[in-house]
């Protein structure tokens, strides 16, 4: 595949406005790949191009190499066609190799159930256009193809695609709340983001939903706008509140009884990237958030409150909404 620069542009400039790839994705094809300008190999970013340049580039096959490690697990599929997946995320699975991993990851599952994966993030990131931590669950989108991964990726960024979550939390929110404050990597500790002064604008909307019995907890929704790292539990903590089990932002653990962080992205909607359609998708709860539920939460009031309409509708509109934003 190629085209013709039509200005003088850095390379990397170039292709994310001519194949309307984010930047990151471009970068990660020349570094990886490499890209020919004139027939000339390159893996340089910043390499200017003229006018009249052909621009060369081709994405690799995914490497069918089987993973190091056993996949003895299974992962719900919400949605499949010849495009794109839906998957249930478990708590506890990584979505894609890292230095640290030392366990077999999504993209192992993947591959090894032989699913056509996108070849666009690297070798490590077949088919991944967005992630969830570890200790989260819920709703996650895989590309089977790299046309369905620009399209979603170009959807990631003008937020026509996104999640909203489901979390409960040590103590109920005051009013429902939309949070504007800057996110970026924590000064005290290296593991934490925290709002700082200089951190990429973030803002999440939380909404009460219901509370616990001994009206101590509440089931929250969140939706992001933005999608920084950690940054519905960095809001939540600049509000004084903590995801039951996320003792690394300031949950107190009642002696290890809530093991995982209890955040679920639970409604998933994008725009179908070959037809167009609008797809909402629910992810099921996980039995251990179920479980919480069940014992500390009157479930009538959970059932009634997390319909896929109650949940959406009710971020319609803010214009009553509480702002934090200092």
């Amino acid at each position: 595949m190629e085209f013709i620069c039509k200005e003088s542009k850095r390379l990397d400039v170039v292709m994310s406005e001519t194949l309307n790839l984010p930047r990151n994705q471009v970068e990660k094809l020349i570094k990886n790949v490499g890209v020919y300008i004139d027939d000339k190999l390159t893996h340089k970013c910043s390499i200017k191009l003229v006018e009249g340049n052909v621009v060369r580039y081709e994405f690799v096959e995914a490497n069918e190499s089987p993973s190091q490690y056993e996949i003895n697990f299974d992962v719900p599929i919400l949605y499949e066609d010849d495009d794109l997946l839906v998957i249930n995320k478990p708590p506890f699975l990584t979505v894609h190799a890292a230095p640290s991993v030392k366990e077999a990851t999504l993209v192992d599952w993947l591959k090894f159930k032989g699913i056509n994966l996108s070849t666009i993030s690297g070798e490590e990131r077949h088919g991944i256009v967005h992630r969830i931590d570890k200790e989260t669950s819920g709703a996650l989108v895989i590309a089977k193809n790299n046309e369905a991964h620009v399209s979603l990726s170009t959807q990631l960024e003008d937020k026509s695609m996104g999640r909203y979550y489901l979390a409960i939390i040590d103590l109920p929110l005051k009013e429902n709340v939309v949070v504007e404050l800057p996110i970026g990597r924590s000064l005290k500790n290296r593991l934490k983001m925290d709002v700082v002064k200089d951190g990429r604008m973030a803002k999440s909307a939380f909404a009460k939903l219901v509370l616990s019995k001994d009206t101590k907890k509440e089931l929250i929704a969140a939706k992001l706008f933005t999608g920084r790292t950690h940054q519905i539990r960095v809001h939540l903590q600049a509000l004084s509140r903590h995801i039951l089990g996320d003792s690394l932002y300031g949950f107190k653990s009642q002696n290890g009884t809530i093991p995982r962080v209890m955040l679920h992205a639970y409604i998933l909607y994008l725009k179908h990237p070959r037809t167009g359609q609008l797809l909402q998708i629910n992810a099921p709860l996980w039995d251990d958030f179920n479980t919480y539920l069940t014992h500390h939460f009157t479930k009538e009031e959970v059932n009634e409150k997390i319909t896929l309409d109650s949940i959406v509708n009710g971020f319609g509109s803010h214009d009553r909404w509480v702002y934090k934003n200092t």
